[in-house]
């Protein structure tokens, strides 16, 4: 049986690249316009042609003819359009960026130039309610797509990590039966990972000199504050003497995780863009008194331990925030190839 074959856009680090490596599929190109995370992508998976290059100037035929694919012979077309401007945070406070948000529209172009048995885009949950999408949608069924939205928790999976995504999967072929649910597909592969169990694995696992075995520096105040979170606890446990004047105006009602500590015994909170950052989120050492390290934000991402990342400190905690857990993407793939025949 030939291995199926995939193209990841919107590539970033490679996290999908490597959880869909991890499900069979053989990953010929990837496109990603950040120097950094391109550079990250190159390093650890060299085989794959990368086009760094912003998406919208790349031509898709182009692509496939340089990659010496016919029209309908890649198996999967996975896209993760930058997914900032969906977010309920961003659109809560106006803060929608449309060109960004345009991105999402770029599949069907790639869709048409590749005609790939299958789709996946991976989302926000929020972009549901996106036009956009819909488009995207009803574009792919003129071109003889059937295609469903799903709703996927990462948790659910033995990612030590609360990850809700939308997935959209199309599947080229009117007959197709899509299932309800994405999740039933793979149910064999279900399971938990706490935050102590990944960080076990990485203790057990971690390369000696890692850079990556590093976590934001902090002024001493900002030690002194992390100290006084006790386990389990975050800024509202704080002293008077150690909160900040913003988060006393704020109440209780925003900010609400910040300079929080992870908790050891279940899944962590979502890895954000700053998730090393402890006054943006739940970013704390379940008992250390410090940011968690960038490999240990990896780790719960589900890179492998020693997965090469380039870059200066907040150009890898960005391209950590942002990928798809690799672990999640080993799963999709699966069911992918479970519905497709692939």
């Amino acid at each position: 049986m030939t291995q199926p074959s995939a193209i990841d856009l919107f590539a970033g680090a490679g996290g999908a690249t490597q959880g869909l490596t991890g499900a069979g599929f053989s990953v010929l190109g990837a496109v990603e316009n950040d120097p950094s995370a391109a550079a990250t992508h190159a390093k650890n998976h060299p085989s794959a042609h990368l086009w760094e290059t912003d998406i919208r100037r790349l031509p898709a035929s182009a692509m496939r003819k340089q990659l010496g694919l016919s029209l309908g012979e890649l198996t999967l077309l996975k896209t993760c359009p930058p997914c900032q401007g969906f977010s309920s945070l961003a659109s809560g406070k106006g803060l929608t960026d449309q060109e960004r948000n345009d991105l999402v529209v770029h599949t069907v172009r790639f869709v048409r130039a590749f005609m790939p048995q299958s789709v996946l885009l991976e989302n926000v949950p929020g972009l549901a309610k996106d036009a956009r999408l819909q488009y995207v949608r009803e574009s792919m069924s003129s071109l003889g797509y059937v295609s469903m939205i799903y709703r996927f928790e990462a948790s659910e999976f033995a990612v030590p990590q609360r990850r809700r995504r939308l997935i959209m999967l199309a599947v080229r072929g009117k007959r197709t039966k899509m299932p309800s649910d994405i999740s039933d597909v793979v149910a064999d592969l279900r399971g938990s990972m706490s935050v102590r169990e990944a960080f076990a694995g990485l203790q057990s696992g971690a390369r000696e000199g890692d850079p990556l075995d590093r976590s934001r520096r902090s002024s001493d105040k900002v030690l002194n504050r992390i100290a006084a979170i006790p386990v389990g606890g975050g800024r509202f446990d704080l002293p008077e003497e150690h909160q900040l004047e913003c988060h006393k105006r704020l109440g209780r009602k925003n900010a609400t995780a910040s300079y929080g500590r992870i908790k050891w015994n279940v899944p962590s909170p979502t890895m954000t863009t700053r998730c090393t950052t402890p006054a943006c989120g739940t970013f704390i050492h379940p008992e250390e008194n410090r940011g968690i390290t960038l490999r240990e934000a990896a780790t719960l991402q589900t890179f492998p331990h020693d997965y090469d990342f380039q870059g200066e400190y907040g150009a890898i905690e960005r391209q950590i925030g942002n990928a798809v857990p690799v672990r999640m993407a080993t799963v999709l793939g699966t069911a992918v190839r479970r519905i497709t025949g692939s």
